[in-house]
């Protein structure tokens, strides 16, 4: 490579990175309606022990990304639990540049070695999918809340019609088993490539997959649960902070569909919070009349998973020389 390109590459990405993603983010929360009155209540809601909560949460959801992804490259190179820790933030932070989060590998393979780099994209592809399966799992469970409890709650009527409730609840488990079966059997897939002979140079960077079996799969995905679970507890803290007022169990299920929305919504990072407040407005006010609340949790929970592990990880990448010398 071009010794001038290394050059803009290994001193000026990184800060570009930083300030596009620092002026882009400031850009959409100063944008937001009822601004002052928000940012009033997060304030408030430093003084209560369930927001230290929160924010505590977030080390351990991260932490248990990092335990995924050195999981998953320990079948390449050894590294350490904090060498994985900055990479998921150094990824973090270049996926809110691009559509549903696809660039998560583009801040990673800073940390893995440049011979591992382009096997590591599937990996990151194998990380992903596992936290997908989990989010469509429980969005799913969440559906059929909607579709045949949600009336027992005075204040909402039945969110799903019969009849396109039954057909969306029966697409989203028939996608789900798909994409299972698909996730289970990487290494078939694998062997399956291989007899593409058009496919040899594609083949050759992801036979890493063929060397997961089915237990390591499935703990890949119990981290994958254990994770969702931790940011469902975030959001479930911080609408009780708010005063939404809907119960923990009922916002436990409303939340799952959230995230379910979120999964397959297009979307980039910096851009995807008018999204994120209208499809949980959409979803709570059925059974809470306090949209600022709703609203207002809806952007700190942005702010506490993706804002601040994004600024970290875009800090991070200014200490990372991208492209090394030979």
């Amino acid at each position: 490579m071009n010794k001038n390109i290394k050059i803009l590459l290994n001193w000026f990405l990184g800060p570009v990175l930083f300030v596009i993603i620092g002026y882009s983010l400031y850009r959409q929360v100063t944008q937001q309606p009822d601004l002052e009155q928000r940012w009033q209540q997060i304030k408030l809601s430093w003084q209560n022990w369930k927001f230290v909560l929160v924010i505590a949460l977030m080390f351990i959801n991260w932490g248990i990304e990092a335990a995924k992804w050195k999981l998953l490259v320990n079948h390449m190179q050894q590294i350490s639990f904090i060498t994985a820790f900055k990479s998921v933030l150094a990824g973090c932070s270049v996926t809110m540049l691009t559509p549903n989060r696809i660039g998560e590998y583009g801040g990673r393979m800073l940390f893995v070695q440049s011979q591992h780099r382009i096997k590591a994209i599937s990996l990151t592809i194998t990380g992903s999918i596992s936290q997908l399966l989990v989010t469509m799992v429980m969005g799913c469970l969440g559906l059929c809340f909607l579709r045949f409890f949600s009336h027992s709650n005075s204040n909402a009527l039945p969110v799903l019609p019969h009849f396109w409730g039954d057909v969306l609840i029966y697409f989203s488990i028939a996608c789900t088993l798909l994409l299972f079966l698909f996730y289970i059997r990487l290494g078939w897939l694998v062997r399956l490539l291989e007899k593409l002979p058009a496919l040899n140079k594609v083949v050759k960077h992801i036979t890493v997959l063929d060397e997961f079996n089915g237990r390591q799969l499935l703990q890949l995905m119990g981290l994958s649960a254990l994770r969702y679970l931790v940011f469902v507890l975030q959001y479930v803290l911080l609408l009780q902070i708010m005063q939404v007022g809907i119960h923990w169990s009922v916002s436990f299920w409303l939340i799952t569909v959230f995230y379910l929305v979120m999964a397959v919504a297009p979307t980039i990072g910096f851009l995807e919070l008018p999204i994120r407040v209208k499809a949980s407005l959409q979803i709570m006010q059925l059974f809470s009349t306090n949209t600022l609340g709703i609203q207002t949790a809806a952007l700190a929970i942005w702010l506490v998973n993706l804002v601040l592990p994004a600024i970290v990880g875009s800090v991070l990448i200014l200490g990372i020389k991208i492209v090394k010398d030979k």
